[in-house]
């Protein structure tokens, strides 16, 4: 008798438990999937979020860590809400001043590693916005690996008056006019 009492009431323990986990938010909300090419992707991406912007550019921080034994490359970026995503380093200019360009070759994440996508550093830039980017927005990207995997995570948008470096068009993919970070 006992036994058929636990049971019904661990079950609804069981349920209310997952009803809760469903209706809690992440302050940093983060997702990873793995490529249809590959039978699993070590790369995991935490901790992000992207910059609101009415217009122009935004970019997109957090932090990108692999989990297996072999440096993993990812090559490029895709976001909806840009006509045009490109992988940045920030680098100090002739004139003194930090400048962000391409990065070329891509973003090499170390074998047991990570790579901090910050502003002021490394980081995914967002130019041509087709909409506004407001606070609280969640944005969906897609990374492309060298070895062909996609690594797919969302980034909430919240305002940032910082990174205003400036884009130094040539100088990495040059397919962008030299404007002021917003």
């Amino acid at each position: 008798m006992t036994k058929r009492k636990v049971i019904p009431v661990v079950s609804i323990l069981a349920a209310a438990s997952l009803a809760l986990v469903g209706c809690g938010q992440s302050n940093t909300p983060t997702t990873t999937t793995q490529s249809a090419s590959r039978s699993s992707q070590p790369l995991t991406v935490s901790d992000t979020w992207i910059k609101a912007a009415d217009s122009g550019m935004s970019a997109a921080f957090g932090t990108i860590r692999n989990t297996s034994d072999k440096d993993v490359t990812i090559v490029s970026a895709a976001a909806p809400v840009a006509t045009m995503v490109e992988l940045h380093e920030t680098v100090m200019g002739p004139d003194g001043t930090m400048k962000m360009q391409a990065k070329q070759g891509g973003f090499v994440i170390p074998a047991k590693g990570e790579l901090k996508l910050e502003p002021g550093a490394n980081h995914i830039m967002l130019m041509d916005l087709t909409k506004p980017v407001q606070a609280g927005d969640q944005v969906t990207f897609d990374l492309k690996t060298s070895d062909g995997g996609t690594v797919t995570f969302t980034a909430q948008a919240k305002d940032f008056t910082g990174a205003n470096e400036n884009y130094t068009a040539g100088e990495g993919s040059g397919s962008a006019p030299a404007a002021p970070a917003k």
